[in-house]
């Protein structure tokens, strides 16, 4: 009775061996979604620098839209007015700006809509783990979900958890590491809660801000598994889930005598293990050859 025990719960872990969509495939939809959604959103709150180029249109009037771009000192020339400031202003408030100076005696109630043809006074850097590392403009209202999703995403790489650095003070002209000692304060988010769509975990991104997605720590299975070799592991990973990563074991896998070869303080120690049993990393799991 024990013996048949034994291989129903030994098929039973088989089952569960399945590949499974990894963390970074999972977070690349949520992250599509979630550019798709933000970019919907109004970046009426989006604050104009110099250098963006705008475009602008009034209605009922073709001939007094188009693009302009505003210069060093945050202004630009526009049809009858002149010089007008746009730089340190929100679009929306610029939009009731125009209107306002548009209705001093030119027109009756204008209606304007600006909009930021290309963004070019700021941005935010996107470093380590992600399919397209570097620079990417900031737009009106974005947030770390959006940002990731302008790099491309996370790669199956990642670790779990993501830094957001800001410079406390002065202008940014590049990437900020989070082991920066002095003038930063850093916020972590975390992947996992980021997939299941934690508002909290969203963080609104500032000019100069670094996103830095560090690699995952590894472990390494071998054996009787199918495709053996180091994978990148989150927080809280169990055996099980690690064979996942490896394909999951073969049939002739022996499902009761896995073992995980642990180094500690210098002295390799040999575990037996649970397919629930967490996995440190740098650990290796080995899977033996069932007996015949």
């Amino acid at each position: 009775m024990q013996h048949r025990t034994s291989n129903k719960n030994e098929e039973t872990a088989r089952r569960r061996l399945l590949v499974t969509p990894g963390t970074g495939a999972c977070l690349m939809v949520l992250l599509t979604l979630g550019a798709l959604t933000l970019a919907a959103q109004s970046a009426a709150d989006y604050v104009i620098g110099s250098q963006d180029v705008l475009t602008i249109q009034v209605f009922d009037q073709p001939d007094l839209g188009g693009k302009f771009t505003v210069e060093a000192d945050g202004t630009f020339s526009f049809p009858l007015i002149g010089r007008i400031k746009a730089g340190g202003q929100t679009l929306r408030g610029f939009e009731l700006e125009l209107q306002r100076r548009l209705a001093d005696g030119y027109f009756r109630n204008p209606q304007v809509t600006v909009a930021v043809e290309q963004y070019r006074s700021q941005r935010v850097f996107v470093m380590g783990e992600v399919r397209q590392p570097g620079p990417v403009a900031l737009t009106g209202g974005m947030t770390l979900i959006e940002a990731l999703a302008r790099a491309g995403s996370t790669l199956p790489t990642a670790s779990g958890e993501v830094a957001i650095v800001r410079a406390a003070t002065g202008p940014v002209t590049g990437p900020v590491t989070p082991d920066q000692e002095s003038g930063t304060e850093v916020f972590r988010a975390s992947v996992r809660e980021l997939e299941s769509g934690a508002l909290s975990q969203n963080l609104q991104l500032r000019d100069g801000d670094t996103i830095f997605v560090p690699r995952a720590e590894s472990v390494y299975v071998f054996g009787h598994v199918k495709n053996p070799g180091a994978y990148g592991i989150q927080k809280n990973t169990t055996v099980l889930q690690a064979l996942s990563l490896a394909g999951g074991v073969t049939e002739n896998a022996a499902m009761n005598r896995i073992q995980v070869i642990r180094i500690e303080a210098g002295s390799k120690k040999e575990l037996k293990v649970k397919l629930t049993d967490r996995v440190r990393p740098e650990d290796t799991i080995m899977v033996p050859q069932r007996y015949f």
